[in-house]
């Protein structure tokens, strides 16, 4: 999951489904946050968007 948000762009938990092929988007999310990857979250309406912070997309 981390290389589908490497790239900084930002992504529905539909499109983190599909893309990554993970059930549990938000356990997927907090287990990259745990292993230090900067990943920010916003909700819009019933959807939910994440995005890894620009520096550390590159590594």
């Amino acid at each position: 999951m981390a290389d589908l948000l490497a790239d900084g762009r930002e992504y529905s938990t539909l499109d983190i489904i599909i893309g990554a092929g993970v059930c549990a988007v938000n356990s997927c999310i907090a287990e990259l946050r745990d292993n230090g990857l900067a990943i920010t979250c916003r909700r819009e309406g019933n959807t939910w968007f994440y995005r890894m912070e620009a520096t550390h997309a590159a590594a």
